[in-house]
């Protein structure tokens, strides 16, 4: 599988996303990715899944150094001491002596910046997480965090799909070798009925859905960590790596509206933020 290289880390660029899969439906899904080849599993303390996950990684008997694990600390837990005790917590639910990516899930009004990511650092000095990173920042945010706090950011997770352009960000990241995870990459299922990702997908014997995340792969610096509960679903997602668009199929997408954000949180921060020259 494809990946991306980033502080130190080999990230493969299509991961599954365990959003609002728990329990048993949770560890059986993660079982039947890793069954599958995915090597790339994203979880978080707030989805309640972690131990599911940690279950599912024990049985494949999988050698620890070939999964790539992703876990994040909710926005309430972000000064120091709540964020270890977070952290302690997510380890042992998952069963793991160290995830390879940890972030901050949200960012919170009022934070402490710097010192939250100082906790990041250090436990990733300590080797209990291999990288650190973020979830849904703005531009002045991630800004402050690359260049006031200098922080090793090796991914940036945010929603990104075909309706949603994310086009300033990218350009940010991409300026500072940054990665970009895209969540809700799907659009919470919306692409699956889109008439032109449909027709796209036609012209390669693929489906919609299969052409949102061949964009999204086809673009440098780009992740993608679709959540997919059945097997079909799984597969599916796998088979998109190996679809090639091409420069109609990329200006037919281009030409889709890019104004549809689905993820809005009372908390989340102003997306319309510009960060200063």
């Amino acid at each position: 599988m494809d990946s991306i290289d980033s502080q130190g880390v080999t990230i493969p660029r299509l991961g599954l996303g365990t959003f609002r899969l728990q329990g048993e439906e949770c560890r059986r899904a993660v079982e039947g990715a890793l069954a599958l080849g995915y090597r790339h599993i994203d979880t978080a303390a707030m989805y309640q899944n972690e131990d599911a996950v940690g279950a599912a990684i024990a049985a494949a008997g999988i050698a620890r150094d070939a999964l790539f694990v992703t876990t994040k600390v909710w926005h309430d837990q972000l000064a120091p001491e709540a964020l270890r005790r977070a952290f302690d917590a997510s380890l042992a639910r998952l069963g793991l002596d160290h995830v390879d990516l940890y972030l901050v899930h949200w960012p919170a009004q009022g934070m402490d910046l710097g010192a939250t990511l100082e906790a990041l650092m250090r436990l990733r000095e300590q080797g209990r997480t291999r990288a650190i990173g973020v979830c849904n920042f703005n531009l002045p945010l991630i800004r402050q965090a690359v260049e006031e706090i200098g922080a090793p950011i090796a991914a940036h997770q945010i929603e990104y799909h075909p309706f949603l352009a994310q086009t300033p960000m990218l350009a940010y990241l991409r300026g500072r070798g940054i990665p970009l995870t895209a969540y809700a990459p799907l659009a919470q299922g919306r692409a699956a009925q889109d008439e032109t990702l449909a027709r796209i997908g036609a012209k390669h014997g693929a489906t919609a859905t299969q052409v949102a995340l061949a964009w999204l792969l086809d673009q440098d610096g780009v992740m993608a960590i679709p959540k997919a509960g059945r097997p079909e679903s799984q597969r599916g997602n796998l088979d998109a790596l190996a679809i090639r668009l091409d420069d109609a199929d990329r200006a037919a997408v281009a030409a889709l509206p890019k104004d549809q954000r689905f993820v809005r949180p009372a908390f989340a921060p102003d997306w319309d933020a510009t960060a200063a020259a």
